[in-house]
């Protein structure tokens, strides 16, 4: 059985990732692109969270491509209003969600 470092619980029962996520400031906003293009940047992702998975999760629900760079993802499209009640079904505190 493996332990977390960081709270010294059975890696099935950490809650390391939880406690991370209700803390983080997300931003959500629109970006210009190249030829008119509209990108969707989410913001605000500290260390001790999957970026990676999060934008997996992301572009399949919202059925659009994106990709992540180190603390920020990118969605092709205008997907505001679609992101929020995603974040929070992933764990991430509403009230920290702009």
């Amino acid at each position: 059985m493996e332990i977390c470092p960081k709270c010294g619980l059975p890696t099935q029962a950490c809650v390391c990732e939880q406690i991370v996520k209700s803390s983080q400031r997300i931003k959500i906003t629109t970006d210009r692109k190249r030829y008119g293009k509209i990108v969707t940047v989410v913001t605000g992702f500290g260390s001790g969270i999957s970026v990676k998975d999060i934008a997996k999760t992301l572009k399949n629900e919202l059925a659009c491509g994106g990709t992540y760079k180190d603390d920020l993802i990118e969605l092709q499209g205008d997907h505001r209003k679609k992101i929020k009640p995603i974040l929070v079904k992933l764990g991430f505190d509403e009230e920290f969600i702009d």
